[in-house]
């Protein structure tokens, strides 16, 4: 199972001046991240993309080609590129330029977003919401296995065998589907065969397994081997020296970005108290020492049949940059070994039905109230 962070690059705050960090160096901090998980042992690095003021990441592939400059072993990629609203032929060229750049590090991890300021922006109608996506990852797809294409469809001009490129280096550059809760979109990811990220922002983990064992049982029916039909899931994480200590750390930026950006979508502010609960056992947030962070990965793990990639969102928009980096140190040299040396799990190795024995709800859960 690989290990990996996902960061939306927000704006942040410093928790010691209570000042706006300035929006340079804040992209300075953040690529200073990407280099800590690369040399701490991270396997993976996603950025999101955002299209709002809170953000700094409207261009990922531009700080994705920053960050393949910087390091050497980590695996880049989007979380998730909203190719609804981008044209997959210029997002083909900049992904295997990218590509070229890292050696052969990069991957795509392409979803319609959950933020829908990109539509208008762009000139988009809503109303095309499913079928921008569905035409526009037909094309993507065929872009990878055929540099001539020959395409048409509603969205953009057509493909007469116009050369794409450049190449990558990776003979077919990775691609998974970024899901939420939308059982058809579980369905077109197996059928399609292929790799699967679940994002999971709130609740007990394990009521995906359903649209999980949709996405497997699509990909079967479709003929797909089961070794292409990889499950990956994204929650809010962090890990701090202690449990205490690490939901401390992250609750005060928690709390402000859900109280801003979700009260424009029509969220409810968050509480203390649902937020320790969300880090307790049953819960969606990863918040904690290695030890208990670790465990709750594995047991998460076992109780949805295996998964081939655990991501943290640990984008925080109040975190000291030291705080952020121990954060990231933690997650590569002890929380990756202990969920490799507790139970070895891939997606190889657990059985298919993901019935085994269900997350305990005694055990990992933070003694505060």
């Amino acid at each position: 199972m690989e290990i990996g962070i996902d960061n939306f690059v927000s704006q942040v705050m410093d928790p010691r001046t209570g000042k706006t960090v300035p929006s340079d160096v804040r992209m300075k901090q953040f690529l200073a991240e990407v280099v800590t998980a690369d040399r701490s042992g991270v396997d993976t690095f996603g950025i999101g993309e955002h299209h709002h003021r809170h953000f700094l990441d409207s261009a990922p592939v531009v700080i994705l080609s920053a960050a393949a400059a910087l390091t050497e072993q980590i695996r880049l990629r989007t979380a998730v590129t909203v190719l609804s609203a981008d044209d997959p032929v210029r997002l083909f060229e900049q992904f295997a330029t990218v590509d070229l750049i890292s050696g052969g590090r990069v991957e795509m991890v392409l979803g319609r977003g959950s933020f829908t300021e990109a539509f208008p922006l762009f000139g988009l109608d809503l109303a095309d919401y499913d079928s921008l996506f569905e035409e526009k990852l037909g094309l993507i797809l065929q872009l990878r296995e055929d540099p001539h294409p020959h395409w048409s469809g509603r969205h953009r001009a057509p493909l007469t065998g116009q050369g794409v490129y450049p190449r990558p280096v990776q003979e077919r550059l990775p691609m998974w589907i970024g899901v939420g809760g939308t059982p058809s979109s579980f369905a077109r990811a197996g059928s399609l065969g292929l790799p699967l990220m679940v994002g999971i922002i709130g609740g007990d983990p394990r009521r995906y397994l359903p649209l999980i064992d949709l996405y497997r049982e699509a990909g079967a029916r479709a003929g797909h081997p089961s070794e292409s039909l990889q499950v990956g899931i994204h929650c809010f994480g962090f890990v701090g020296d202690t449990d205490q200590q690490a939901a401390d750390d992250f609750w005060p930026g928690y709390h402000r970005t859900m109280s801003t950006t979700g009260r424009e979508r029509g969220m409810p502010e968050p509480t203390r108290a649902r937020y320790d609960a969300e880090c307790g056992a049953d819960g969606a947030f990863f918040v904690g020492s290695p030890e208990t962070v670790a465990g709750k990965i594995v047991r998460l793990a076992e109780a949805v049949g295996g998964l081939a990639r655990f991501t943290m969102q640990m984008t925080n928009a109040i975190m000291a940059p030291e705080s952020m980096h121990n954060a990231i140190e933690l997650l590569g040299r002890k929380v990756k070994p202990l969920v490799h040396s507790t139970a070895g799990i891939t997606t190889h190795d657990v059985p298919r039905n993901g019935r085994l024995r269900p997350i305990s709800t005694q055990s990992n859960r933070r003694t505060t109230t």
